[in-house]
């Protein structure tokens, strides 16, 4: 099975963290966001330019940008 990122998201669907490939102040600040693995992640919303997403992590939504989406493995 290829590898799927949070980058490749779409929107009403549900993802669990596998691992991500930051290391860090950035691996740090996921976590204490809620980014740790097995948890679940819904995406709640695209930006029209795509660059940007929105998502429910433990009941706050967290906006990202796309190239920091694709560190992020889901299942």
């Amino acid at each position: 099975m290829p590898t799927q990122t949070l980058a490749q998201a779409k929107t009403g669907e549900i993802y669990t963290v596998s691992s991500f490939a930051f290391d860090g102040a950035m691996k740090m600040r996921l976590t204490e966001l809620g980014f740790t693995e097995g948890a679940e992640i819904k995406c709640v919303l695209i930006s029209a330019h795509g660059d940007m997403s929105c998502f429910l992590v433990r009941g706050a939504c967290i906006a990202m940008r796309k190239r920091d989406l694709a560190q992020i493995v889901v299942k």
